[in-house]
């Protein structure tokens, strides 16, 4: 336990007993540290601590958790209390109700597999209907309502684009944001005329977790208003793809099923501006390139040759 963490547990549990602080999890969100807190006189919670005095995240998910909470249906974590502009800005949250979503996949069958993509495809259609008269950045706000920092959403996703590549830790592809960052400008017209719309920003399994009712989602510092085809390809491929393939053809008809049993249909434009959300998910790749090539059985200057020839290629697709 480092000094943030003792600073904000004080803060977040003043008159509590702390037992035990450990891990949350892998992450590789160097933002902040989420430890799970086990207390000697009562229940557990999870501690979510900025890394430095920028709280605008923890401002963000402090502010959607409720939000969703009151308009949507969809489970999300308790937020027991929270500080944005104190020295160290944290997020204290209650325990899910329920495990998470890698754990249950793990342990699925093909069918119980279908079937949850399902419910992730219809969770997230219940969070993407919640609509706003433009986009922006998510910056405070509650359960009654969110404060935005309005844009066109070009800007938007230009700005998500910096955000990526503040946490990108491999400098070598650098030149890949400012590539795909000026296609996005480039596609202005396409691009801001897209529906704004509630979206997750980071619906990977380990995000999610299944309650009584539903599936459900954790992490919300990412969540702004955009466009929900963005979000939507992004959970697909985070959700059931793997690095060189799609995924299953039954499990991803299951998860675009659910979501149309909930929004009627895919989001407006989906097809039209995925190519876009392509190359913009793929720079998670370059980005992390060497934390990936660790968790990959191959050479890794073979894989440098496919990830520099697939970003070239996505790119292409959209500045030809």
């Amino acid at each position: 336990m480092d000094d943030r963490i003792a600073v904000a547990l004080e803060s977040a549990f003043p008159d509590r007993n702390v037992d035990s602080v450990g891990s949350a999890g892998i992450s590789w969100n160097e933002n902040n540290t989420t430890v799970h807190v086990a207390f000697s006189d009562g229940p557990d919670a999870y501690l979510k601590v900025a890394s430095g005095e920028d709280g605008s995240r923890i401002a963000r998910e402090s502010a959607v958790i409720p939000y969703v909470a009151a308009h949507t249906g969809v489970p999300v974590p308790t937020v027991l209390s929270s500080s944005v502009d104190g020295p160290v800005p944290y997020l204290a949250t209650k325990p899910v109700s329920g495990p998470n979503l890698v754990d249950v996949w793990s342990d699925a069958s093909s069918e119980a597999r279908e079937a949850l993509a399902r419910e992730v495809g219809a969770s997230l259609a219940r969070v993407h209907e919640c609509r706003f008269e433009e986009h922006g950045q998510i910056v405070g706000g509650g359960a009654r309502g969110l404060e935005l920092r309005t844009a066109p959403w070009t800007d938007v996703l230009v700005e998500t684009i910096a955000e990526m590549r503040e946490l990108a830790p491999t400098a070598r592809y650098d030149h890949y944001f400012d590539q795909v960052s000026a296609a996005v400008r480039e596609n202005r017209e396409t691009l801001d005329s897209a529906p704004a719309g509630l979206v997750h920003g980071d619906g990977a399994q380990p995000n999610c977790f299944r309650s009584d009712s539903a599936i459900g989602f954790l992490d919300w510092e990412l969540a702004h208003v955009g466009d929900p085809s963005r979000d939507l390809y992004r959970a697909k491929v985070q959700q059931f793809d793997s690095l060189r393939t799609t995924g299953p053809d039954a499990i991803l008809q299951r998860f675009f099923d659910g979501y149309r049993s909930v929004a009627g249909g895919l989001p407006d434009g989906y097809e039209r501006r995925k190519p876009i959300y392509e190359a913009v998910r793929f720079l998670g790749v370059p980005g992390f390139f060497d934390k990936i090539a660790e968790f990959h059985d191959e050479d890794a200057d073979e894989l440098a040759v496919w990830v520099e020839a697939e970003m070239d290629r996505l790119l292409g697709r959209i500045t030809s």
